[in-house]
């Protein structure tokens, strides 16, 4: 039998709630603490669950033993409370995106090697059963070398979605919009599948939400290290959304493909997820007609389980097991650092209208 970890979750907001029934679905481990600034919110939340509510880091993983804090507050707020339960001794699974600047993630990752405590951030669509189809087909050599990767995101949100938390909307509060809240997921996605970035060029805008003043639509090229080259192009601007889609083409002329998101797009604590994820793509030589196959078992797995719970779950297994064993997770804190350099360089590059490259 596994050690039991004792979790605790760090912001009682709409998707701490997710993460919540996650770690109650998850074997050997146990929910015990919430910590918030709000003490009416985070004592709600606290009698929701049975568990105990804390306005000190420090002194909540202290007195609950704490081994893995789940950080979910809003974007910029991220560095401050991870450094703060890593110093306290806990380990550190972060709601994408890992943070809303590479000094931020810079922070936070530096912290956890002074601390010798695991940093993870939270990339649950890795888990789905089609992106990890497609990940073991690259590492099998099934479409040659990647050499053109496309991720796409046409997504809606509302002025009433905008209005319903007090930080969204705001380059001070939410640290940018579309790109660092909602994209995350599909840039991680394209990123896992075709390796390090060498250079970007962006350009993001706001094309129908005058009530914010952040993006919601971002289009980007990245030429990657392996001489293969990326395009981005993500939005909140279709109503009432269409599909966010991450596609690989490889060398040898083989594609896959999974479309992550169709439809209404999930919103924590609002919206349920309204299709399942699945291989739109695949003319693999030989497992052509194996498309469909899948996706009728994944529909059956899918439909099976609480989706919007079940793979973060699935996440905090591997992270649990990754600190047992004294391995690294699936989705680091240097994973999730790239998605943030990938989304810092198209505003750098709308800013400059110049190329980004990055450093190795």
């Amino acid at each position: 039998m596994s050690r039991i970890l004792n979790i605790a979750l760090i912001g009682p907001g709409k998707v701490a709630h997710n993460h919540a029934r996650a770690t109650l679905e998850t074997p050997d481990t146990k929910l015990v603490a919430i910590y918030g600034r709000n003490h009416i919110k985070a004592d709600e939340f606290a009698n929701q669950y049975g568990i105990t509510a804390y306005s000190d880091i420090y002194d909540m993983v202290d007195r609950e033993n704490v081994d893995i804090c789940i950080v979910c507050t809003p974007h910029p707020a991220h560095r401050v409370v991870t450094v703060a339960a890593l110093e306290a001794g806990a380990n550190v699974l972060v709601e994408k995106p890992l943070a809303s600047s590479l000094a931020d993630c810079d922070a936070m990752i530096n912290a956890a090697r002074n601390a010798n405590r695991q940093l993870a951030v939270v990339s649950q669509r890795r888990f789905y059963e089609p992106c990890m189809r497609m990940h073991q087909a690259i590492a099998d050599g099934k479409i040659g070398k990647p050499v053109l990767g496309m991720a796409q995101l046409f997504g809606w949100r509302s002025e009433e979605y905008y209005r319903s938390d007090p930080w969204r909307g705001s380059w001070e509060h939410e640290g940018g919009g579309v790109l660092v809240n909602q994209a995350p997921h599909q840039l991680d996605l394209l990123l896992w599948y075709m390796g390090e970035m060498e250079e970007v060029y962006g350009v993001w805008a706001n094309l129908n939400h005058p009530e914010i003043e952040v993006d919601d639509t971002a289009v980007a090229i990245v030429r990657f290290k392996n001489g293969g080259i990326g395009n981005v192009i993500v939005s909140n601007s279709q109503k009432p959304g269409l599909y966010g889609k991450v596609h690989i083409h490889g060398q040898n002329g083989a594609s896959i493909g999974v479309q992550t998101d169709g439809g209404s797009m999930f919103i924590a604590g609002m919206t349920g997820i309204q299709d399942a994820p699945y291989n739109d793509v695949w003319s693999v030589v030989g497992e052509e007609d194996q498309r469909l196959v899948w996706k009728a078992e994944d529909d059956a797995v899918f439909n099976s389980v609480d989706s919007s719970s079940h793979y973060f779950s699935r996440q905090l297994a591997d992270f649990g097991q990754a600190i047992r064993d004294g391995r690294q997770p699936l989705v680091t804190g240097e994973e999730g650092r790239k998605v943030v350099a990938l989304f810092e360089a198209i505003y750098e590059s709308t800013r400059t209208r110049q190329p980004v490259r990055l450093s190795s």
